[in-house]
């Protein structure tokens, strides 16, 4: 079986469920105030930030073990050892932030990527400890199983981001699907006011939601996927949030910018995708903006 299929199984099975929501609910408890968390989603960047944040552990671990082959160079190694440490605490972080909020699957492969994470990092505090005792054989032993171990880890993380689409934008994908002309949605006076209301646009064989929402004359249309985990943004209600009029998806609270489908409040990191909006003869009238005219 391929390493694609193992993990997909690893996905599937509930066996460590147990473990893992008691973990989720601490995580959640920890993470506190919502402004924190948002920081760590990366609601600020238009993107999650974890992807950002691993390069520095990453690249100071792989750089190290390049280093620590030259006898010359393993005072550098160390240094790099240690940068790898410090970085990996933030990164930890704003994966654990984003693990807490994702489906079920993802949840499962993560607690597999903390583990080979956590292990990783131990064995490279364990290399900085001999090392600093004057045991560099040992320190290069624990550093480059350190290396492997998180190598491994990394394969889990990247089919977690690839095979699964934690941390993809799911309006965006849904977007693409759309046309490129106009969508009638219907004449204004049946949009409810204040609250959004279900369309569908003509895709790629399948009718993509919208989500509609009406405040008096104006009129804003996005995705009905939210952009987190694909939930049915029609389902959610406009509050202000952050002194912005935002859509609130109806599954983990992410709210977008009314204005521009900025995330205002994570876990959503990527914005949500609007549509260009005109008026004919009292119809509301959509297209993904961009497209050819």
């Amino acid at each position: 079986m391929s390493l694609m299929g193992i993990l997909d199984r690893i996905a599937d099975s509930a066996t460590f469920d147990r473990a893992i929501e008691p973990a989720r609910r601490a995580v959640l408890a920890a993470l506190k105030p919502q402004a924190f968390k948002d920081l760590l989603h990366g609601t600020w960047l238009g993107h999650p930030v974890h992807p950002v944040l691993v390069q520095v552990p990453v690249g100071s671990w792989t750089s190290a073990g390049l280093l620590d082959a030259i006898p010359s160079m393993r005072p550098a190694a160390t240094v790099l050892i240690g940068t790898g440490v410090a970085a990996a605490i933030p990164a930890a972080m704003s994966g654990a932030a984003d693990w807490s909020e994702q489906g079920v699957g993802v949840q499962r492969l993560g607690a597999l990527h903390a583990v080979g994470n956590t292990v990783a990092l131990g064995l490279y505090v364990g290399s900085l400890v001999a090392r600093a005792r004057g045991r560099g054989g040992l320190g290069r032993v624990l550093s480059y199983a350190g290396l492997g171990v998180a190598t491994g880890s990394a394969a889990v993380g990247g089919h977690m981001s690839y095979a699964q689409s934690s941390g993809a934008s799911h309006a965006a994908t849904a977007a693409r699907a759309l046309t490129s002309d106009w969508i009638d949605l219907g004449p204004l006076d049946d949009l409810p006011d204040g609250r959004p209301a279900l369309r569908t646009g003509g895709g790629s064989g399948v009718d993509v939601p919208l989500a509609v929402v009406r405040r008096g004359t104006r009129v804003d249309v996005f995705i009905g996927t939210c952009s987190h985990l694909a939930g049915p943004m029609y389902e959610g209600r406009v509050e202000q949030v952050r002194g912005s009029d935002c859509l609130v998806c109806p599954w983990h609270q992410s709210a977008f910018d009314l204005a521009d489908g900025q995330p205002r409040r994570g876990p959503a990191a990527n914005p949500q995708d609007k549509l260009e909006v005109r008026m004919q003869a009292g119809r509301v009238m959509a297209r993904v903006p961009g497209r050819d005219r």
